[in-house]
């Protein structure tokens, strides 16, 4: 939400200048200084540019309650112009500003170069390719989150690739997925890939066929427009309602927010993902937990009643301790694994580290089971890995960790860890019991 508010208050901000018919030059790129120079000019605001934009604005508000079939932004865009040509109203359009519009369509023609020039071109063609895919998946991720959606990225690039390898050949330059654009298509009801291909079709009609007209567009009719866009893609009841939400939680959406509207969402939304990492792997820290199985049995019984492989419902050998870890085995985790076992007292035979639930471990935890094995090593104890998943078990693979663990020390179940205990200990083993369920994929 942090992302697709500072980007509502992007558009907002940038079509105050058109909005107010200021008479300016060119609007700085920085947000504060596009709102000092916004101050500094406000004199020059323009009533009948005020009084188009305020007359756009009714009706496009107004108009769903009339008829929802026909969008509103177009009955105002048809509105207003009509009213600014018939009454010869004095405000800035389309053509005023960006002259006249080409309708003809060019015939395809290779462009103009040499192949001493082809060297210099490589460097500038990748750039640019690689900051409009940029462009283009943020325009995707802000589309997915405003539909609750999922784009195809490779068929994005892909699509955007060709486009753009046949662009230069009609007289076109490089073109890239557009925030803005997309936003204001979202929420006039483009939900699929064909809400994009009709828009740019539209366009090419509007251009060759009603260009002389689009010229008659007031800018202040578009700006209206993108301000109802703006505020429609702010969501701003739910930006207020996240400030209930955890601390944590509160500061990367004002760091995003605040990124985007004051950096650039480039960064903002590096640094979000970062800060999102950070915040999952913290919390994925304090719900994992190192517990003692044997001797102590902190588990509740009715934990006890309802789990068959339950510790509790096993014979576990004098001299052998049982420890389980539950949740995801990260960094944070792997601290207080560490802390726990540090604290053991005496030296037992056998460690048993029952891993059911651990769906996946890092590096770090790979190294805390390393430093485990070899100091229990040291003091003469044997380290067991029972009810080990898949993410674990390959990760232990390529750590080189299987081969200090030993492949007899790990196991899918904790009674085939239990009679391992035995065998070291030179104990029988005993039958699995009948009441035993799997606990992991492997031993279904």
């Amino acid at each position: 939400i942090g992302f697709t508010s500072g980007i509502a208050l992007i558009i907002f901000s940038s079509q105050v200048k058109d909005f107010l018919g200021l008479r300016m030059g060119a609007v700085p790129a920085d947000f504060l200084d596009k709102w000092r120079a916004f101050g500094a000019h406000l004199d020059t605001a323009a009533p009948w540019a005020v009084l188009v934009a305020v007359v756009a604005l009714a009706i496009i508000v107004g108009w769903p309650y009339l008829n929802r079939r026909v969008p509103s932004p177009f009955v105002a865009l048809i509105v207003t112009t009509a009213v600014v040509q018939l009454l010869h109203i004095p405000v800035e359009t389309i053509g005023t500003r960006f002259g006249a519009i080409d309708a003809t369509l060019r015939l395809p023609k290779l462009p103009a170069m040499t192949v001493q020039q082809l060297p210099g071109l490589i460097a500038p063609a990748f750039t640019i390719a690689l900051l409009g895919a940029i462009e283009s998946l943020l325009s995707a991720v802000v589309a997915d989150g405003m539909i609750g959606g999922r784009h195809r990225s490779n068929m994005e690039l892909v699509a955007q690739g060709v486009a753009n390898i046949a662009s230069p050949l009609f007289g076109g330059i490089p073109a890239t997925g557009a925030i803005a654009r997309t936003a204001t298509n979202v929420k006039n009801g483009g939900r699929t890939p064909v809400a994009g291909m009709v828009h740019a079709v539209t366009l090419l009609l509007i251009a060759l066929f009603f260009g002389r007209w689009a010229g008659l567009i007031p800018m202040a009719t578009l700006a209206a427009i993108l301000v109802v866009v703006a505020y429609r893609m702010s969501e701003w009841r739910t930006f207020l309602s996240e400030f209930r939400a955890p601390k944590s939680d509160v500061a990367v959406l004002l760091a995003t927010f605040l990124l985007t509207v004051l950096v650039d969402l480039t960064v903002a939304i590096e640094v979000g993902m970062v800060l999102a990492a950070f915040l999952f792997m913290r919390r994925m820290a304090e719900v994992t937990n190192i517990n003692v199985l044997t001797h102590e049995f902190r588990d509740p019984v009715d934990d006890f009643e309802r789990d068959p492989n339950a510790v509790r419902r096993r014979v576990v050998p004098e001299g052998v301790e049982v420890y389980e870890i539950n949740g995801p085995f990260f960094f944070g985790a792997a601290e207080m694994f560490k802390d726990r076992l540090g604290r053991i007292s005496g030296k037992p035979k056998v460690l048993i580290l029952r891993m059911r639930h651990v769906p996946a471990i890092d590096s770090t935890g790979l190294n805390a089971l390393r430093d485990l094995v070899h100091r229990s090593r040291r003091d003469g104890s044997l380290v067991i890995l029972s009810d080990v998943h898949a993410q674990p078990v390959v990760a232990i693979e390529r750590s080189g960790l299987y081969e200090d663990v030993g492949e007899e020390n790990i196991h899918g179940n904790i009674d085939d860890a239990l009679n391992r205990a035995r065998a070291h200990l030179g104990l029988p083993p005993l039958p699995r019991p009948a009441f035993a369920e799997p606990t992991v994929a492997r031993e279904k």
